[in-house]
């Protein structure tokens, strides 16, 4: 059987690919081993009946703010696309004796002063200078990471920054991504509540606070969430999904589920065909599109015919771990520092830089964490169709752990194999909880624990139950995202070309690389 394009994998990458080419009128084959369409965008009962969990990712706001959805978004409304608004994006919990019992992030610069000017006046003020910066700064930031690199449209988007920044502020941004969140956080913020608010998100994407290169994540984060809210997908994450194969389906494409590739056939230097598991073969006429981790696609799925510089891009090393806690609650977590905590769709708990620091360095030591860093996500604030009616669900993250722990940080739990730590841990998970929610375990209905080993099986690309698919860290980002030469989701074979959260712009739900090969591919 023949097709235009092959793409292997229904990650959220691979989906934008398929569909926009499919819109370009290419016939399409997508083939996921699972048996759902997804990968770490997908929403499940796994709790209760009637109760949604958004099994990885839960934020939309990259996908929404994206070139894909700003292309493409009426037509997948079309088909089932539904995204609702969350106005008060994160806030975050500090130590029961500090003066500031926590601070939030809303949707609008003076709401979030008013939370900031209770730390410190003088943070309120640097706030206001770095909301100015970012009207300047961040259009130019955003069409650099939504653009190939190398290439001539991202060298655009530098000349267009220097351009309306000047030489001066060009050197400001330099610095800004060369500097660690601690470094930037301290010399823009005196109110430690402050910092600690903002340097969470370096974590979300592997950076601790003294790891360099963190701080870009934190300024666009906060900056992104008090100018936009936070973009949910209503009755669960899953909505992009299901209006993507609806979308590829429709335009005469298909997606395939519980279909394994075996391997890449690949005849004097081109990618001709992949082969299933089962022996079925699949032709490719003018593209096969991977979205797979590196490992993968340069270990068993080419084999022998795996370019000889690959290596690198195969050893993308992964980020740190991750779990994740899906509790069906009776009520909303009943939050000691404030009840207007119940009105955000993040709450960290990551009380100090210096606890973030230490659970780091805990997890990348190889130690199960004495008290993690926890996302609180609260979706059924915003979308009360996740839940039967007066119930709630609760996503919690915990960041960040060891793929394989050879001890405890507290010399408290047993360590064995995640599959047998797993329950041991998640409690843990809940005293932490419940000591800035009193009273949550009695609010728990039904839990699911997903542990870093059950993450790559559901999904093979969380390679150790790393959700970011490779550590963001600056030897493996930019050019070197996934290895130098392959930036631009070239492969070293001809027509076959990679894509996912492994390869250049990174993770997270924005489609960026499955969007910009496809625009490539079929202007």
């Amino acid at each position: 059987m023949s097709h235009d394009a092959i793409i292997i994998g229904s990650g959220i990458n691979g989906l934008a690919a398929a569909y926009h080419l499919t819109r370009r009128g290419w016939k399409v084959l997508v083939l996921e081993q699972a048996g759902v369409a997804g990968g770490a965008v997908r929403t499940g009962e796994v709790t209760l009946p009637g109760f949604r969990h958004d099994l990885c990712a839960m934020n939309l706001s990259m996908f929404a703010g994206s070139a894909f959805h700003a292309e493409h978004g009426k037509t997948l409304a079309g088909h089932g696309l539904k995204l609702l608004a969350a106005p008060r994006p994160f806030a975050s919990v500090f130590a029961e004796d500090s003066t500031v019992p926590w601070l939030g992030v809303e949707q609008g610069l003076e709401p979030t002063l008013a939370h900031v000017t209770r730390a410190s006046e003088r943070d309120a003020q640097a706030w206001r200078a770095l909301d100015a910066r970012f009207e300047a700064e961040g259009p130019h930031l955003f069409a650099l990471m939504g653009s190939p690199v190398p290439s001539w449209p991202a060298g655009k988007a530098l000349w267009r920054m220097w351009r309306a920044l000047g030489t001066r502020g060009m050197a400001d941004t330099a610095r800004l991504l060369m500097s660690s969140p601690r470094d930037w956080l301290t010399a823009t913020f005196e109110n430690d509540a402050v910092r600690a608010l903002l340097a969470t998100w370096g974590l979300h994407l592997d950076f601790s606070p003294d790891v360099t290169g963190g701080a870009l994540f934190p300024y666009l984060e906060a900056m992104a969430g008090q100018r936009y809210g936070m973009a949910l997908g209503r009755g669960g994450v899953d909505t992009v999904v299901r209006a993507l194969v609806q979308g590829i389906t429709a335009g005469g494409g298909q997606v395939q589920t519980n279909a394994s590739v075996a391997r890449i056939h690949v005849s004097e230097g081109r990618a001709q065909a992949v082969e299933l598991a089962d022996g079925q073969r699949h032709e490719a006429r003018r593209a096969i599109i991977a979205n797979v981790h590196p490992r993968a696609l340069y270990g068993p799925l080419l084999g022998d015919a795996a370019p000889a510089d690959s290596a690198a891009a195969r050893a993308l090393r992964p980020g740190p771990a991750t779990m994740m806690v899906h509790l069906a609650l009776d009520a909303l977590p009943r939050w000691r520092a404030g009840a207007a905590l119940q009105t955000f769709a993040y709450v960290h708990i990551a009380p100090s830089l210096h606890y973030m620091s230490r659970v780091y360095t805990e997890a990348q030591a190889g130690l199960l964490p004495a008290e993690p860093v926890l996302v609180v996500g609260q979706p059924t604030v915003f979308d009360p169709t996740r839940a039967p009616a007066g119930r709630h669900v609760l996503w919690v993250q915990v960041r960040v752990l060891p793929a394989q722990p050879v001890a405890d940080a507290a010399g408290q739990i047993p360590v064995t194999p995640w599959d047998t730590l797993k329950h041991a841990y998640a409690e843990r998970v809940l005293d932490v909880l419940e000591t800035h929610a009193p009273g949550l375990r009695a609010s728990v209905l039904a839990q699911h624990v997903m542990s870093p080993a059950d993450l790559e099986r559901e999904n093979p690309n969380l390679v150790g139950g790393d959700s970011l698919s490779g550590s963001h860290h600056l030897d493996q980002f930019f050019v070197f995202r996934p290895a130098w030469g392959r930036s631009r989701w070239r492969t070293g074979v001809q027509g076959l070309y990679h894509v996912g959260a492994s390869t250049w712009p990174g993770a997270g739900t924005a489609a960026a690389s499955g969007y910009l090969l496809a625009r490539e591919l079929a202007p």
